[in-house]
């Protein structure tokens, strides 16, 4: 469980435009980058301790691709590609078209002092029909807060 002097550690923002949407949150996690980088990689096992999905599967790593549904869209399969991937700092993943509808996601892991890492993850969707789409896009602030708790609660118990 994690406490509220945790939480408020957790820091989600969102801005929105016409054709443009992102929702970034940053926390520190005390323990390494290569630490954080294995539960970010491990598709078997993100399931566990990761509340924002429902299933995970698929390779995190060079051109890999997973495949995840999440609660918020029931049945539905988000198939995502590993677009960007640097051992143990930074991870891209990347779904749809650019022009129509795209949504990136980055995963960027700074290291600190004394074995702590800042954690981001920003994801940004982009495009023509993102106006339509925008009012099925569920409110990724608390998506986002969960995830980094999550994350940083799992890192930490180890």
């Amino acid at each position: 469980m994690t406490s509220r002097s945790d939480q408020a550690a957790i820091v989600a923002t969102a801005s929105k435009s016409m054709f443009r949407r992102e929702c970034a949150v940053t926390t520190e996690i005390a323990a390494t980058p290569e630490r954080i980088w294995q539960l970010l990689t491990d598709a078997r096992d993100m399931v566990r301790w990761n509340s924002t999905l429902t299933s995970m599967a698929g390779t995190i790593g060079p051109g890999g691709t997973v495949r995840m549904e999440v609660p918020e869209a029931p049945g539905t399969v988000f198939e995502i590609e590993v677009t960007t991937f640097m051992p143990p700092r930074e991870m891209v993943w990347t779904q749809g078209n650019p022009i129509m509808f795209r949504g990136v996601r980055t995963y960027r892991l700074t290291p600190l002092s004394a074995g702590t890492t800042r954690f981001e993850m920003i994801e940004v969707f982009s495009g023509l029909v993102l106006p339509m789409a925008a009012s099925r896009l569920p409110d990724f602030k608390p998506i986002f807060e969960r995830y980094a708790a999550d994350l940083k609660a799992e890192a930490e118990s180890a």
